[in-house]
């Protein structure tokens, strides 16, 4: 069982914002960097954001700086990602996942849909 457990996506139209939380169980979390990678429909894993373990760097997809933003909060054992000025082509399964670059265990998903 994978300690990820991915929330918060929905249906937006194209220019709104959603909040990605993943909460972590278990202490792996603490001693890993994170990052979030989603899968359009009919496509590949594709890395979208990466943070080290105290959250002092970050890396981003092109496509997706200036609108995400990840960080994390050790404390409550999670990982968040804020997704501003969605666009249709974001629409996919977001995943959090160990590593900076992805490649670890990851959650089960959140989809996110934006259509108008």
């Amino acid at each position: 069982e994978v300690p990820l457990v991915e929330s918060g996506g929905g249906l937006v139209q194209p220019g709104k914002s959603l909040n990605l939380s993943c909460a972590a169980s278990g202490a792996a979390f603490v001693y890993n960097p994170m990052s979030w990678v989603r899968q359009a429909p009919g496509k590949g894993l594709e890395w979208v954001s990466g943070i080290d373990i105290n959250g002092m760097t970050t890396d981003y997809l092109d496509a997706v700086k200036g609108r995400f933003t990840i960080s994390r909060d050790n404390a409550k054992n999670t990982l968040y990602l804020r997704l501003n000025s969605l666009k249709a082509e974001d629409t996919a399964m977001y995943y959090c996942a160990f590593g900076f670059r992805g490649g670890g265990a990851r959650g089960q998903g959140t989809q996110v849909t934006v259509s108008s």
